[in-house]
């Protein structure tokens, strides 16, 4: 009885100990709230300038590899910064509510056309981190990107548009295909466009990390389906677009980023009917010519919708009951979004008014010119 009674005891001691272990556990399990954006930054962009003046550019081989190297103690090497073959050039980036600064370097052009920050690339690449280890490589095999993959650095997206394409050599004996005259550089990145508070293998958490690249070809891409490339879907032409409906990553973006027709919160490139007038951009664009608004054809009736071009084959009228043999409303056609405003005075009275009847104009969401266009004054005959 007392040996049960002592090892009671011992039991009861022992959970206690191993309840208690556990709690120094739980205690210890420290959540760390996740840095703010603007610092970070701040910080991180203090250590890129910082080897950005403390580094040099050792060598750009014929194949645009490059070798960076710290300045010696005494040296007399010319830093990244200060240096002028290949000038330093920075972009500012709206991303998580503020605007972040990145400095890249453009060792080659490239000679084709650059992407859109949506499309897809073909790239080589090597990551490294600004002590020089290199955390990745692509061992100057080129791979396939989505540059909106959420699962690559955002600052990718950002700074490949800056580089073209180059050209591609006659297939190889052994299949492959090699490029010339391509579009090479580095980016610097801060950690708000790269790993962030995650990290990846050698890469600690709130690291900024540098990487050289090279672009071998581009992919169009078409998000929407529309039949409208992405790229064509840029209207303020700047080369890039954005999904501004993800208001954690994007809670304020500028207006000068916006690329959305119709203002109904969708950018184009995502929104398939892009100047909102209930008809899809896919259907205004590949639609039979001549076809426009409702037309019977075999006893059925086709809407074939508004026309590509300004002006409008027929304004939307209503069916005129003195010609009973005639039905004036199938064959009109609603008013779309015209491409620009033009400004009438009448017995002084200034007002703006929709241009609906500009010759060759075209419809806004195919016009790369519209947002260009100087407003017409009219003034009508008293």
């Amino acid at each position: 009885m007392n040996k049960f009674k002592y090892f009671f005891i011992l039991l009861t001691a022992g959970a206690a100990l191993v309840s208690c272990n556990k709690n120094d556990d739980d205690d210890d399990v420290v959540t760390v709230p996740l840095k703010d954006y603007t610092e970070q930054f701040k910080a991180d962009n203090d250590s890129i300038e910082k080897y950005l003046k403390n580094n040099y550019i050792e060598e750009v081989t014929a194949d645009f590899d490059i070798k960076i190297s710290k300045i010696p103690e005494g040296g007399t090497q010319t830093s990244i910064w200060d240096q002028t073959v290949y000038p330093l050039q920075s972009r500012d980036v709206y991303n998580d509510d503020i605007t972040y600064k990145v400095y890249y370097l453009v060792l080659n052009e490239g000679i084709g056309e650059a992407p859109c920050n949506v499309d897809g690339i073909n790239a080589s690449y090597v990551g490294n981190l600004l002590d020089g280890t290199v955390f990745d490589t692509s061992n100057n095999l080129g791979r396939v990107f989505y540059l909106d993959d959420p699962l690559l650095r955002d600052g990718w997206k950002e700074i490949m548009p800056k580089f073209k394409a180059g050209k591609a050599k006659p297939v190889n004996a052994d299949g492959t295909i090699t490029y010339t005259d391509f579009g090479a550089g580095v980016m610097f990145l801060p950690s708000g466009l790269a790993y962030y508070e995650t990290g990846s293998g050698l890469i600690k958490a709130y690291t900024p990390i540098v990487f050289s690249v090279k672009l071998y070809a581009i992919q169009r891409l078409d998000h929407d389906r529309d039949g409208v490339l992405d790229f064509n879907e840029d209207i303020n032409g700047d080369g890039y677009v954005y999904d501004f409906r993800d208001k954690v990553k994007y809670p304020n973006p500028p207006a000068n980023l916006i690329d959305d027709t119709d203002g109904d919160g969708i950018a184009d490139f995502m929104d398939i009917d892009d100047d909102g007038d209930g008809y899809t951009t896919l259907l205004e664009i590949t639609k039979p010519a001549g076809k426009v608004g409702r037309v019977m054809e075999n006893g059925v009736e086709v809407n074939y919708g508004p026309s590509k071009y300004f002006p409008f084959e027929a304004f939307a009228v209503e069916d005129d009951p003195t010609t009973p043999n005639i039905n004036e409303a199938l064959n009109s056609e609603p008013r779309g979004i015209p491409s620009f405003l033009k400004t009438i005075t009448e017995n002084g009275v200034t007002r703006n008014e929709y241009d609906y009847t500009t010759s060759g104009r075209k419809k806004i969401h195919l016009d790369k010119d519209y947002n260009t266009i100087k407003v017409t004054t009219v003034t009508a005959k008293k």
